[in-house]
């Protein structure tokens, strides 16, 4: 779990049966906050990467660490602090870490600009590194276009493709939000990827190649669906999500067209986290409310709807084969499934 106790942030390790304090480790972090955002909270925000052993985590400050998972025990350490100044972010670094065959990727700045890395995760040296716009709080993904593996993720600008093993830039798409919140993490598609934004409405990119250059261009646009904080999922061919319109209503969007198949009447959530697990969609609601529906492509209706939170829930929750774990601001809690 990653956590801030001002001005530390914290990194542990939690006995999943006991819920007893494995290992905790602490690292100073100090942020100044955006004076237009000082009622949020200083994160961190990214969600913290676990692979071969290690955990990854990339705090607010930009600060990316490589801890051993079963003791705790500091692997090795890039601070990115002096690439960013945090009172011009709303939320600090947001972007997770992801794992590739390159190494490990982050994208780090601010509205300035930024750099998209892959690190070698046994050492946390440079494999190859990247000029690009600031990240806008979304993060990467890893999928394959035209035989060429990429990262795909979203900038404070822009939508770009990344060649995962050079970092050469592949392809660019405009995506400028005045507020630079482009937050959404993509889904990808077999030719391209659907991306969404509070002000941009949600686009499906179609990404082609001819000889060895790429070329991207919008296959639909649907404005009337606009997700802000809340990344959707794509579940038996429908992408299900959450919309900040009409207050927040949730959505099933086609796909291959952009038409809304379904939405509800509004007013829902803030926002919500949004999974797809086995045949149901879970919809962790930011006002603490856990929604179990049936994946439908048809209808919304809602099968299960418990509290389970005190306090905002902003994080995203782990479902596990058993129980569901959802964090608060003060608390994490262990759900089981009877």
């Amino acid at each position: 779990m990653h956590a801030r106790r001002d001005p530390e942030e914290t990194v542990s390790a939690i006995d999943l049966a006991a819920g007893t304090m494995v290992w905790s480790r602490t690292y100073q972090a100090p942020v100044e906050k955006n004076p237009y955002a000082k009622q949020m909270a200083k994160g961190p925000y990214a969600t913290p990467l676990l692979a071969d052993g290690r955990l990854f985590t990339l705090g607010t400050t930009a600060t990316l660490t490589a801890w051993n998972a079963t003791t705790g025990a500091l692997v090795w350490r890039r601070d990115f602090s002096a690439r960013i100044d945090t009172s011009k972010l709303f939320c600090g670094t947001a972007t997770s870490p992801l794992m590739t065959t390159s190494g490990v990727v982050v994208h780090v700045g601010d509205d300035r600009g930024g750099t998209i890395m892959a690190l070698d995760p046994a050492t946390g040296k440079d494999k190859w590194s990247t000029s690009v716009a600031g990240p806008g709080y979304a993060s990467p993904i890893e999928v394959t276009l035209g035989g060429r593996p990429q990262i795909i993720t979203l900038t404070t600008k822009s939508v770009i493709g990344i060649d995962v093993a050079t970092g050469a830039l592949v392809w660019e798409f405009p995506f400028n939000d005045e507020w630079n919140e482009n937050i959404v993490t993509p889904i990808p598609m077999p030719n391209g990827v659907i991306v969404s934004g509070v002000r941009q409405g949600t686009r499906r990119l179609s990404v082609t190649k001819t000889g060895s250059a790429f070329a991207v261009k919008e296959a639909w646009h649907t404005p009337d669906v606009a997700m802000y904080m809340s990344s959707p999922v794509l579940a038996r061919g429908t992408v299900f999500g959450h919309s900040s319109k009409r207050k927040g209503q949730f959505v099933a969007v086609d796909p291959e067209t952009g038409q809304l198949r379904w939405a509800t009447e509004g007013r829902n959530a803030t926002s919500a986290a949004v999974i797809a697990a086995g045949s149901h969609l879970v919809y962790l609601t930011t006002e603490g409310q856990m929604i179990v529906t049936a994946i439908d492509p048809s209808k919304y209706e809602e099968m299960r709807r418990y509290t389970v939170a005190d306090s905002s829930t902003y994080a995203h929750p782990v479902v596990l084969r058993d129980r569901v774990l959802v964090r608060d601001q003060s608390a994490l809690t262990s759900w089981t499934f009877k």
